[in-house]
């Protein structure tokens, strides 16, 4: 990957590449890329974990949560996930909504990578039927519930940076052999656009993310989307957040066996890369295109709201190691403060419903 990654370089206008071309290739590319290679990536072996694989919980209460709204506001019980890594939520989605409703389900997996794809299968193979979709556009006229966990912030992402009042894009340049990072006047129209869609004001000195295939995914999905709900999972910051003194280099970074990488130039194909996303722009980007802005609460709030609590086993087992009493420490750690849920914030919005989807989230 290191050499193909330079060769493209070398071939390319002024031998310069954008992060978010490098991003693609080292994450996404069909042969060499990270998220593509027959490698592990999540859970304690891998690099990173989500909340998926820490209990099946997450994936049961979605369950249990689509098919009260299928039901109150008569959609069709239609399930898209975008990006099901190892396939341990649709695993325990599937698993609740067979116990729980007497009703087929469609469910629907936009999955890009081969290697997971194969996970997926191992886990629910022949059980569970799923259907497969290459891309977005092939959900024309949907309608039900469009979800995904922790898949923008794995999108590429532009890098720019303002420097005394002017903005530069960061760019991939080689240098001794080795990539290095190069200014370049800031002139992508898309980038500047989104800037001023998004009132963004940097501080001088200040690095930021600009994700233009966010941007992409948002329209796509408002434009397949016909009637129903969007459920967004991931980590990100607001507009205040970003100006914030401590985000003043961004969030772009790298993980390895869950150890935390700066240089996410550093070993191409072979790291985890990622990045904060624009709440507040995935919102208001979505709220323009005709996507309605319902809720953005934080994780826990989200699993409370949909009464993990019930799901507490509430009596004794002497037996620490007990299936019950792994369940319930499992939903504890969801939900106590500074655990895991408390750095993911879950974005819902609308499109098409006549009934209140607000008054579901009302305190």
């Amino acid at each position: 990957m290191d050499t193909y990654i330079k060769n493209h370089i070398l071939t390319s206008p002024d031998k310069l590449i954008t992060y978010a071309d490098y991003i693609a290739r080292a994450l996404y590319h069909p042969d060499y890329g990270y998220y593509m290679k027959e490698k592990q990536k999540i859970g304690r072996q891998g690099d990173f974990i989500t909340t998926s694989n820490i209990s099946d919980i997450y994936g049961r209460l979605m369950a249990k949560w689509f098919l009260f709204l299928s039901k109150e506001h008569e959609l069709p019980t239609v399930f898209c996930e975008i990006g099901a890594g190892n396939g341990r939520f649709a695993q325990a989605f599937l698993k609740e909504w067979e116990a729980a409703a007497n009703t087929a389900i469609d469910y629907i997996i936009l999955e890009t990578s081969p290697y997971h794809r194969k996970l997926q299968a191992q886990l629910l193979h022949p059980h569970f039927s799923v259907r497969y979709v290459e891309s977005l556009t092939e959900l024309k006229d949907f309608e039900g519930m469009i979800f995904s966990n922790e898949f923008f912030d794995a999108l590429p992402v532009h890098v720019i940076e303002k420097d005394n009042g002017e903005f530069f894009e960061i760019m991939i340049g080689i240098s001794n052999n080795q990539f290095q990072e190069q200014k370049v006047p800031l002139t992508n129209q898309e980038i500047l656009l989104f800037l001023e869609e998004s009132q963004l004001e940097l501080r001088n000195g200040q690095r930021i993310e600009i994700p233009l295939a966010m941007k992409a995914v948002i329209k796509e999905i408002e434009t397949v989307l016909s009637r129903g709900i969007v459920v967004t999972a991931d980590y990100g910051y607001t507009n205040e957040e970003w100006m914030d003194p401590r985000r003043l280099k961004g969030s772009l970074r790298g993980f390895s066996q869950h150890t935390l990488i700066e240089n996410v130039l550093r070993s191409p194909g072979d790291i985890d890369i990622t990045s904060h996303i624009h709440l507040d722009y995935l919102m208001q980007k979505g709220e323009q295109l005709g996507l309605k802005g319902i809720k953005m609460l934080s994780q826990h709030e989200f699993l409370l709201k949909l009464n993990i609590l019930k799901e507490l086993e509430d009596h004794y087992d002497p037996n620490p190691f007990s299936e019950i009493n792994r369940k319930n420490r499992a939903i504890r750690s969801l939900i106590m403060p500074g655990g895991i849920s408390s750095f993911f914030q879950i974005i819902i919005q609308q499109k098409g419903l006549t009934d209140n989807l607000d008054a579901y989230f009302e305190d």
